[in-house]
């Protein structure tokens, strides 16, 4: 009885001081970063305009901070060569890039995306070893490659990261779109683990060049391709799962897996290095044909579309559900192929309308060459059998998360081989494909519906539209340890609920993202807090209020 009249006495005593609380917006508008910065997650970021991380700067994000792009000015992060981002996400607090419009209301190419460049070798169809990245226009872009080439080159971590809703067309232009997440010249000692990307509005992951090695990556939903590698990219890629939405393609044709060598395909059988020569293994690769016989529209195209003198890898992996599971174009794959430079080996492929076709040729086999019994390759004109439930994506649902797991007594439990020389330092596993029978490296982190989704403890508790911001008084009050936040937003618009102590210094958020109008509740847990006078307040673009509420142990 004692302890609660002083802790009430106390709040008497405090109710006219005014606290001094941290600013918990920040804003990069077309800006120039050239000194070490720290994203922390008790603030909001939004991205507009094209922001440089200039040489020697040095990025580095908090785990659970959001970072929303801006869409009228194409917002766009961009770290150039001898710059680094140290984004370390943790699977229950992944760091999280996304559009900055409400739930509900976002969709793909609704901002410019994260672009990484670096100093690893790349192969242009002139023979010069740099290269503008794509996208800005000729003579406008960052430079990635060039001299001093190095491929051990880090630009730093990433390490559970959503990037979501990013890849517009800057220009306008046909062509001139970045990607989710756009690597340059990236080199192998940068650290590329548990990424997501979802609904980009080009390709979900491209690499252009370089040496940087991946694992644990998911291209969710995407337009044009999931995995498109060029200009020399030399790296290991392993554990990747993409999955797409028959209702989302793009322009041009889209496809699982692109890869070329340049966008050159000399006939002479000359080709500038260091060639394209990535090494994919356990990846499963969902294309949008739940049925083959289903008529969709004629953009879509193949599980990998390997061209243009790309020799590409592919191992212990899983492509299904593709108008064509397979397809080589040009001499230069054709000849990789039957030298030994190419190899597919140990794969599934099963439910494509057509396992593999071969683009102008008439004495090479695509479909023959797959099917060479040494390469172990297993097909079936259906996919029945091999995942769970691989094409259960409507509507987007955080059960989906074990849709790609092996169905009981599926092939792709076993059958993967590391035996090649080409696969010496990948993880060994039995299994084919992302995923085993064993733990889901998908849980916690990844999110399956970007478009409508709130954070965690955030519940709709009313279809009423308010007529005015509201912040309720926390009920109940004193409280041990729980209690629950109610709030209520007349229109859309990106919100932060967040707890102070006596100090000033935030000791939760609860709330950091875009909402539509509506009413919410949210449940706030002080079990790691000591006794006493606690401050939340609700912020969006035009309100603001704070209530005080006492925790009693």
């Amino acid at each position: 009885m004692k302890k609660l009249l002083f802790l009430f006495t106390v709040f008497v005593m405090l109710c006219g001081k005014v606290f001094a609380l941290p600013v918990d917006s920040t804003t990069f508008n077309s800006s120039s970063i050239t000194n070490n910065i720290t994203l922390t997650n008790d603030k909001t970021y939004r991205i507009k305009g094209f922001n440089y991380v200039k040489n020697g700067a040095t990025v580095s994000i908090q785990a659970g901070t959001i970072i929303t792009g801006d869409f009228s000015t194409k917002g766009t992060l961009i770290f150039e060569r001898g710059s680094k981002i140290f984004a370390n996400g943790t699977s229950s607090q992944p760091i999280v890039f996304t559009s900055m419009k409400p739930a509900g209301q976002r969709n793909s190419g609704d901002w410019g995306g994260i672009i990484i460049l670096g100093r690893a070798g790349i192969n242009t169809s002139t023979g010069v070893d740099s290269a503008e990245i794509e996208g800005f226009g000729a003579g406008l872009g960052p430079i990635y490659g060039g001299q001093p080439r190095n491929d051990a080159d880090s630009s730093g971590l990433l390490r559970y990261v959503r990037i979501e809703f990013a890849g517009v067309n800057l220009t306008g232009v046909s062509g001139n779109e970045i990607n989710g997440l756009t690597l340059g010249g990236v080199g192998s000692k940068t650290v590329i683990e548990y990424v997501q990307v979802s609904y980009s509005g080009d390709d979900s992951f491209e690499w252009f060049g370089g040496t940087v090695n991946c694992k644990y990556l998911v291209a969710y939903k995407g337009l044009d391709d999931d995995w498109d590698t060029d200009n020399g990219f030399r790296g290991r890629v392993q554990f990747g799962l993409s999955v797409r939405d028959s209702g989302y393609y793009d322009v041009s044709t889209s496809n699982g897996f692109e890869s070329d060598n340049n966008n050159n395909n000399p006939v002479s059988g000359t080709y500038n290095g260091p060639r394209t020569k990535p090494v994919f293994s356990n990846m499963t690769v969902v294309g949008p044909y739940s049925a083959t016989n289903l008529t969709l529209n004629s953009l879509w195209g193949r599980g990998a579309h390997q061209r243009r003198a790309s020799q590409m890898n592919v191992f212990n992996s899983i492509i299904m559900g593709w108008k064509v599971g397979v397809r080589f174009d040009g001499t230069g794959v054709y000849d990789g192929a039957t030298g030994d430079t190419v190899r597919w080996k140990n794969n599934i492929l099963a439910g494509n309308v057509k396992l593999a076709d071969t683009a102008a040729s008439t004495s090479f086999s695509t479909q023959a060459w797959l099917q060479t019994g040494a390469f172990g390759n297993t097909v079936s004109a259906a996919a029945t059998g091999v995942l769970t439930n691989a094409f259960n994506i409507y509507p987007d649902n955080a059960a989906n998360v074990n849709n790609w797991v092996p169905a009981g007594g599926s092939p792709a439990l076993s059958g993967a081989s590391f035996s090649d020389a080409n696969l010496a330092g990948f993880e060994v596993v039995t299994f084919r494909g992302a995923l085993g029978s064993g733990s889901n490296w998908l849980t916690g982190w990844t999110q399956w519906d970007p478009k409508n989704y709130a954070s965690v403890g955030i519940q709709p508790i009313s279809n009423e539209l308010p007529s005015a911001y509201k912040l309720a008084q926390n009920f109940p009050n004193p409280f041990n340890p729980s209690t629950k936040i109610n709030f209520s937003i007349p229109k859309s618009g990106f919100v932060t609920l967040k707890i102070y102590d006596l100090a000033g210094k935030e000791v939760s958020g609860l709330v950091n993202e875009n909402l539509s109008a509506g009413v919410y509740g949210v449940d706030f847990n002080a079990a790691n807090l000591t006794s006493g006078i606690y401050f939340y307040t609700l912020r969006t673009d035009n309100f603001s209020e704070t209530k005080k509420m006492m925790l009693i142990k």
